[in-house]
């Protein structure tokens, strides 16, 4: 997993998660306390973030909300002055992120004091990579169709992959893989789907941004309203950086720091040492899919930057992640004919009236298939 220097902030799993709280200068944004016209308010709300705990401030031209008209790359420069005046009032200390689509305004962002982009298509607009890294930003690159119109419309969970390949990935992007309804087509169960496997992205190799704040898959399970749904919020954030979010990005700064350190301090210790010039890196995997992404990370190697992201090959992450069962009411039949067929299969049994079954979840569905007989204990073995 690198770490990314974002003017000088790194983001990575050797930092604290990091804060980006979010200030709006567009009109048609739906959630009224971060949206200003004036600079000076703007200013004084960033500042008010910022001693909140916000480490980068992230100021959208426009919203990406599917109700909406879609600015042109001409009507988000109009608004670029406001931004730039509420960045150069702001007294506090952050890093400076610009949420737009197209290279011409994040160049004229950064050419203007940012210091970083929040891309919301995903490098659509092929050259954006191009000028982050001719600039050397951080840049964060969210899951989303190849279509500058409509960020985001992406339902199934094995495609965000793809959308973050396309285009490539420079070395200091940040990936986000798209939570809310961008579209018609996402739903509640694409966005929750999306979650429970949040672990797999970190197989990207690149640090991971999370935007869940109020969202409707986490009102839903609450039966919340956007007012009331805080609560649900931070319980989802504490999750998320648990899961490997290094970036959580929210309109609710203090409260969502608070969550993510929480996370954080229960976020299991992996080992990361460089020893004789050999880098050793625990990799965190729990599930087959989590290893085979990572198995498909080593096969084909990462998209390289400027360059659409290439096809994993066949690999077998149920290989290489382990599970341990305890089975209890067997008789001493089942327990020997267990022991028997497992010996051959590289899985553990031991054990007397409760016995502990561990091994790969290759091994153990091998042993499932294998077990014929006592039917109870075949039975057993099929929930495995």
């Amino acid at each position: 997993m690198r770490t990314v220097d974002a003017a000088g902030l790194d983001i990575g799993d050797d930092s604290p998660p990091r804060i980006m709280g979010v200030l709006n200068v567009s009109r048609e944004s739906p959630y009224d306390p971060s949206v200003f016209a004036d600079p000076g308010e703007a200013a004084a709300y960033v500042d008010d973030m910022i001693a909140e705990g916000a480490d980068i401030v992230d100021i959208g031209l426009e919203s990406a909300n599917k109700r909406f008209e879609v600015l042109s790359a001409e009507g988000e420069l109009e608004r670029l002055d406001t931004a730039v005046a509420a960045m150069e009032s702001a007294s506090g200390d952050a890093v400076f992120s610009i949420e737009t689509r197209y290279h011409e305004v994040a160049e004229a962002a950064l050419e203007r004091g940012f210091d970083m982009v929040n891309d919301i298509c995903g490098f659509a607009d092929p050259e954006m990579p191009r000028v982050c890294e001719a600039h050397d930003v951080a840049v964060a690159k969210m899951a989303s169709p190849p279509d500058l119109e409509r960020p985001g419309a992406i339902e199934d969970v094995d495609d965000i992959y793809a959308a973050l390949g396309r285009n490539g990935l420079t070395d200091k992007t940040i990936i986000d893989p798209a939570f809310g309804g961008w579209s018609e087509q996402k739903t509640v169960a694409d966005d929750r789907e999306t979650f429970h496997r949040l672990r797999e992205f970190r197989a990207v190799g690149h640090p991971v941004l999370v935007s869940i704040n109020r969202k409707n898959f986490l009102r839903d399970i609450a039966g919340r309203d956007t007012e009331d749904a805080l609560p649900a919020s931070l319980a989802a954030t504490a999750m998320a950086v648990e899961r490997g979010a290094h970036v959580v990005r929210t309109h609710d700064v203090a409260e969502t720091r608070d969550a993510a350190l929480v996370g954080d301090s229960f976020t299991r210790d992996r080992v990361t040492e460089t020893v004789a010039g050999v880098a050793v890196e625990e990799l965190d995997v729990t599930t087959a899919g989590e290893a085979q992404r990572h198995l498909d990370r080593v096969q084909t190697g990462p998209p390289e930057p400027g360059t659409a992201g290439t096809e994993p090959t066949e690999g077998d992450g149920t290989a290489a992640v382990s599970r341990v069962y305890s089975l209890s009411g067997l008789d001493e039949q089942a327990r020997q004919r267990l022991a028997t067929v497992a010996a051959d299969r590289d899985v553990l049994v031991t054990g007397g009236d409760e016995v502990l079954l561990a091994g790969s979840v290759r091994g153990l569905r091998d042993l499932a298939t294998a077990v014929e007989k006592p039917a109870e204990l075949r039975a057993a073995l099929q929930v495995i």
